[in-house]
């Protein structure tokens, strides 16, 4: 059974916080694929980038969303460059499930990450970067969504609310 929720977006728009909130919420089970590489490589996501590269860690990525999507169930928050990936994009839009679009602002994504060095992409002005990547993104995000969120200005339990009430009945 695929996920019922997909929840999408750039770093910093509340994924795996809204996300564990929704499935509390819900009573659904949650999953996070940016946690399930972590546990299949028995390595941070950070330490995968820089010991492995980009390349290495997105060819992850796609086989464990591509996993996720075949066998979790509930509420899954994919990591924010997922969606670049063809073969992901093409799994989401055959998945029958909700996909939502946390949608964010660097003004409101900047205090919730901090732009530390956690964030392998954000590092070397993290604050162009990112913006940068949402340009590159939005497009991908927007595609695939069945709904958007803006994030900005709410708090998780507010924004678990808005999912809540564009979710299909």
């Amino acid at each position: 059974m695929p996920p019922k929720i997909v929840l999408i977006g750039p770093p910093g728009c509340g994924k795996s916080t809204v996300g564990r909130a929704l499935s509390h919420d819900l009573q659904l089970s949650f999953s996070d694929t940016d946690s399930l590489i972590e546990e299949r490589e028995k390595s941070s996501i950070s330490d995968i980038f820089t010991e492995q590269g980009e390349g290495y860690f997105r060819a992850i990525e796609e086989e464990v969303v591509a996993k996720a999507l075949e066998m979790e169930s509930g509420v899954l928050s994919l990591g924010g460059g997922a969606i670049l990936s063809q073969v992901t994009q093409e799994l989401l839009r055959k998945s029958g499930s909700e996909i939502v679009f946390l949608d964010v602002s660097i003004t409101g994504a900047a205090p919730r990450i901090g732009f530390n060095r956690d964030r392998p992409l954000l590092i070397d002005n993290p604050r162009a970067r990112w913006v940068a990547l949402m340009a590159a993104r939005r497009h991908i995000y927007e595609s695939l969504a069945t709904h958007t969120v803006n994030t900005d200005d709410k708090s998780s339990n507010e924004t678990v609310e808005a999912v809540r009430k564009g979710l299909s009945q």
